[in-house]
């Protein structure tokens, strides 16, 4: 490292001048620009008809690749002998590659998941406990932005190993409440109000038609499972009316929802 770096030094010194800064610059300049051109050819061959989150990724490894040789162009012009720049770099190569094996897997399951097609950029999707929507798809991980505004890393390697839920793929979805009854309740009766709910309910899908089903007997009612279809945008205006609706109908028609009583009694000051 110490020969690499006093020979990078005294070739700035040494070499140093007006037409260097002019050809390095000229270079940087012609780099970036053919570096842009080249970007934005692979975008409309290539990937012209990927997925947000391909394009992010390969556009990501183009532009590290293209930076790196630009790099070592201006090494060149500097006068830095690559040979001094190759041995350092050998030298370096046992403690990067070890540092870097962690990297390297992230990369390669970056490639795997793109591959995949599970998620896309604005996809919202649950890994382990978290949620969000996919912000950004880097090469060693993914951005979550979480619904209070907070920005999750999850590396790429461990989406791999782990279960992903992609909530809103498709564009319709169902929402399953869970409604406990009283034991004493007409059954009938409680499925003709949840029916005329969903029908009344404009947000709700007529097709396909509401779900339905006497689910179990619980220690203090009779739970009911009412499901409904919607488009995937509207989830939270359907779960809040769905609800507001259900409970103002059980009050109308006296449907009791039982709930655990908790009765506390005081013992006498004389036992």
């Amino acid at each position: 490292m110490s020969k690499l770096y006093n020979s990078i030094v005294t070739n700035l010194v040494e070499k140093i001048d007006l037409s260097m800064v002019a050809l390095v610059t000229a270079t940087l300049v012609i780099g970036i620009f053919l570096l842009n051109i080249i970007k934005l050819i692979v975008n409309r061959t290539v990937l012209n008809k990927s997925n947000k989150q391909t394009k992010m990724l390969i556009n990501k490894l183009v532009s590290y690749t293209g930076f790196s040789i630009l790099f070592i162009i201006i090494l060149g012009e500097i006068g830095i002998e690559l040979s001094t720049l190759l041995g350092a770099a050998g030298v370096m190569g046992i403690a990067i590659g070890i540092a870097s094996q962690k990297s390297l897997g992230n990369i390669i399951s970056g490639f795997f998941m793109v591959t995949e097609k599970s998620f896309e950029i604005g996809d919202v999707i649950t890994v382990g406990d978290k949620t969000g929507t996919v912000y950004s798809v880097e090469l060693l991980s993914i951005m979550l932005k979480t619904f209070d505004n907070r920005l999750i890393r999850i590396p790429n390697e461990s989406l791999i190993s782990t279960d992903i839920t992609n909530i809103t793929r498709f564009p319709i979805r169902r929402l399953d409440l869970d409604i406990l009854v009283a034991y004493k309740t007409d059954l009938q009766k409680v499925a003709s109000i949840l029916e005329r709910i969903a029908i009344d309910n404009p947000i709700l899908l007529d097709e396909p038609k509401y779900y339905f089903q006497i689910k179990n007997f619980e220690d203090s009612g009779i739970l009911i499972v009412f499901g409904v279809w919607f488009e995937k945008e509207n989830f939270l205006a359907v779960k809040n009316s769905l609800m507001n609706d259900i409970l103002i109908k059980f009050r109308e028609n006296s449907i009791e929802i039982p709930y655990n009583h908790i009765v506390i009694k005081k013992e006498s000051d004389n036992i």
